[in-house]
């Protein structure tokens, strides 16, 4: 039997700790959040209900069984907030007390952990309130305000706290966007090589660029008028100008640079970054992963120098200490970094180990020398417009210091050119350009600007992100642009003036933030009507109440008093505003003169003709938008193309069984109704498309599901589904006659040969499985009876358990 039980979040943590503490320790994992947070009551000081998840019964089981035969417990979840929360729920279930060792460190290694064992706390109450304090503020805005938006904007599911203001700031960057007039102008550029050398080549590479300084043309006439200035004409270098530069070195990573970078070099997403950040935390490969500080400790900063002493040379060494400028950051925490430096390979997949390179070059880069270039300038004049200089640049680097291990450098040599010497002209090039629009957000600089305005923290930036594309608010572009003419004007040597029109991609999208016609409709509603949860500064100045709440210089119940007073009078006042009209008038059908609409639904953007049914007497058609198109960009001659397609329901034609094959479209997407069978369609197939699919696929189809069914007795049936066999019983109606009936499905048990079942058996089987959900609707209706609907807001969870705690903490 172990004298000590440590309990740390992840089964991953748990089995490299248990690794370092030997035969004494015993090492459980809580596998996250051991409750859920049910119910707020806003009437009793937002006391918060909470319940046992019930997917973590047999783990409180084993750690209640395992902390009554410890002689001591330590509880060693993560660091933050959101391990402190973990550690108090832990005390409140296992019942142990107040005066239980919480200890915390920041990588995974022994001296960490025999360190952190020597000098144990107790659970901090304050870091505890803060935490609860978000969570019941997410809670409140989540749970009121999704069902707000639900109602009033057509295609919403839900609206959160903070995911809403970075919804805002991608919405508003792409209105820019749109409002944006591209002006062109014409940049002219010329190669040149030094004449003495007498280079013909064109491809030589002792030809070097030189652009025209300070001075563009806005018209094709002026470029025009400027070239031919220059037929016959003779250069020389006017000026030269050589300086020394520094490049600095990069700082150590915090969360969100880590973020940045990852997204910048690697091309991860922020949730493909904390991901593998996490495994490697775990895994003992670096440091804690969530965290605002600069800070590298004396012992690391001695293990870095050594490396790179020994790597690189004593000449590349620079040791730094950096400080964090955020207030709220610790200086006792650390930035992240290995734990190692000398491993220079560390990960269990691809992801890990990119990444990890990333952390360790990164790393080793902030302990050396800035890198040393040396920076030449070039004027160049001609003979016969003394007024107009040519900058030819190049760059060498001197010294390379850190650029050893991160980052690129390029020379960009030029010739050995003095004041005074001819340089010949080979040919000048004028080539219209145009003014780029503001930049879309990639994941990595919403980040940054998220950063930048202190919304959310740091490790909430990859959910944040991740939720507003799962709720398809906002999608990754994949266009790599639209083709744009250019015009381009040639002087060539034999002083020939030309011009001809080039193509070039314009407005690449692809993995850069856009937002939907649905997110588009969410922000601006929520802009209407709720200015203060997507207002930038009331978001970051939420965060600092947070921590103003863990500094124990805020109470918990005073921060959500002041929040929550006028958010509830905006919810209110929210009931008046007009549902947002989403349709977007595009033109007349000719053939029957009523009007097309783009607009947007539950399920996403498709086109109407005619009015709506209650206006007109006569139902609309609808037809589905073109394919890539949106109802923003769709056109009047892209919509009439596809009010040619045949109208839905259409009949195919018979199965060989006389089954008549009907292509429709409901409100789950295509489908094919073959009698009694609804049969789905896939979305991305183009042979499944209902406007085009053959009898003789929808019959392939058929025959499939018909192959499916291994007993049919009418309302009850056995089916061969992907997952395996399963029953499928009648549907269950709503007990308020209200509502959309739900599935009725029951797993075969194993032993179970799904082909020897009778009607009876399944009928029993279906009854058993449907028991639990009877014991959970039983559970949800005594609980409203406790509480009215009017004095909480509550979140729906799957079963109460005993297991109850309500926190009313201040």
């Amino acid at each position: 039997m172990s004298k000590n039980l440590l309990i740390v979040e992840s089964p991953a943590k748990a089995k490299t700790i248990e690794k370092y503490l030997g035969n004494d320790f015993k090492v459980l994992a809580s596998v996250g959040h051991i409750r859920k947070d049910t119910k707020v009551d806003v009437h009793d000081n937002f006391a918060v209900t909470y319940e046992i998840d019930p997917d973590h019964k047999k783990v409180i089981a084993e750690l209640k069984k395992a902390s009554k035969d410890a002689d001591t417990i330590w509880l060693a979840t993560d660091e933050d907030r959101e391990g402190e929360s973990i550690s108090w729920h832990l005390l409140e279930v296992l019942k142990l007390p107040k005066t239980t060792h919480r200890i915390t460190f920041h990588e995974i290694t022994k001296p960490a952990l025999q360190e952190a064992i020597k000098n144990p706390r107790t659970v901090d109450m304050n870091m505890v309130s803060s935490q609860q304090a978000r969570q019941t503020l997410d809670m409140l805005v989540g749970y009121d305000l999704s069902g707000v938006v639900r109602t009033k904007v057509p295609g919403a599911k839900s609206a959160g706290r903070v995911q809403s203001p970075a919804l805002r700031l991608i919405v508003e960057r792409e209105q820019e966007i749109e409002r944006f007039n591209a002006k062109s102008s014409f940049k002219v550029t010329g190669k040149f090589s030094d004449q003495a050398a007498n280079i013909s080549d064109l491809d030589s590479s002792e030809i070097f660029e030189a652009n025209l300084d300070k001075t563009t043309f806005a018209t094709e006439e002026e470029a025009k008028f400027f070239l031919e200035q220059f037929k016959n004409a003779n250069f020389k270098v006017q000026n030269l100008e050589k300086t020394e530069a520094k490049k600095a070195n990069p700082v150590p990573l915090t969360t969100a640079a880590l973020q940045i970078e990852a997204n910048s070099r690697l091309g991860f997403s922020s949730k493909t970054t904390m991901s593998a950040a996490q495994g490697l935390y775990q895994s003992g490969h670096i440091t804690y992963h969530r965290t605002d500080s600069l800070n590298l400790s004396n012992q690391a900063l001695a293990e870095i120098a050594n490396l790179i002493k020994t790597e690189f040379g004593e000449n590349y060494l620079e040791v730094r200490r950096f400080h964090t400028k955020n207030a709220s950051a610790q200086e006792a925490h650390e930035s992240i970094r290995p734990t190692h430096i000398d491993v220079a390979v560390a990960g269990k997949n691809e992801y890990e180990k990119k990444l990890y390179q990333l952390i360790r070059s990164r790393t080793l880069a902030t302990q050396m020398k800035n890198a040393v270039v040396a920076k030449t300038s070039l004027y160049l004049e001609a003979d016969t417009v003394p007024n107009e200089l040519f900058k030819a640049t190049g760059e060498m680097v001197i010294f390379d210091g850190f650029l050893k291990v991160y980052g690129k450098s390029k020379d960009t040599t030029l010739p050995n050119l003095q004041i005074g010497d001819n340089v010949k002209r080979h040919i000048l090039l004028a080539k219209q350009t145009f003014s780029k629009p503001p930049a879309r957000y990639t994941e990595g600089s919403l980040v940054k600007k998220l950063e930048e305005l202190g919304i959310g923290r740091p490790s909430t930036y990859a959910s944040i992100i991740n939720a507003i594309q799962v709720r398809n608010y906002v999608v990754k572009g994949e266009s790599e642009g639209e083709p744009r003419d250019v015009l381009q004007l040639t002087l060539d040597e034999s002083n020939q003036l030309s011009e001809q029109t080039i193509s070039e991609k314009t407005g690449s999208t692809k993995g850069k933030l856009m937002p939907t016609p649905v997110g588009e409709l969410v922000s601006n509603f929520l802009c209407e009507n709720f200015k203060d949860i997507v207002d930038y500064d009331f978001t970051a100045g939420i965060e600092e109440k947070l921590d103003l709440i863990a500094e124990k210089k805020l109470t918990r119940l005073k921060m959500l008093r002041d929040f929550y007073g006028p958010f509830s009078d905006a919810i209110g006042a929210s009931a008046m505003a007009n549902r947002y009209n989403s349709a977007t008038e595009l033109g007349t059908d000719p053939k029957t003169g009523k009007k097309i609409y783009a607009k947007i639904g539950k399920n996403g953007g498709f086109l109407q003709l005619g009015e709506n049914e209650k206006e007109s007497g006569e139902k609309p058609i609808f037809i589905p938008l073109p394919k890539g198109k949106t109802v923003k960009t769709v056109t009047l001659e892209q919509a009439l193309k596809q009010l040619e397609l045949p109208v839905l329901p259409r009949s195919l034609g018979h199965a060989k069984d006389g089954t008549e094959l009907i292509a429709a479209n409901g409100p789950f997407g295509p489908f094919i109704k073959a009698g009694t069978h609804n049969i789905a369609l896939s979305k991305i197939n183009e042979a499944e498309n209902p406007y085009h699919i053959t009898l003789e696929t929808a019959e392939a189809l058929y025959q499939k599901k018909i192959d499916s069914i291994l007993a049919d007795w009418g309302d009850i049936k056995i089916i061969n589904g992907p997952f395996g066999p399963y029953i499928k019983g009648p549907a269950i109606k709503p007990a308020s006659g209200k509502g959309r009936a739900r599935p009725n499905n029951a797993k075969i048990p194993k032993d179970r040969d799904p082909k020897s079942i009778t009607r009876e058996e399944a009928e029993e089987i279906l009854l058993n499985s449907k028991a639990p959900a009877a014991k959970k609707a039983s559970a949800k209706k005594t609980a409203a009876k406790k509480t009215p609907a009017k004095k909480s807001t509550t979140k729906k969870t799957a079963a109460k358990t005993k297991a109850k705690t309500t926190a009313k903490k201040s």
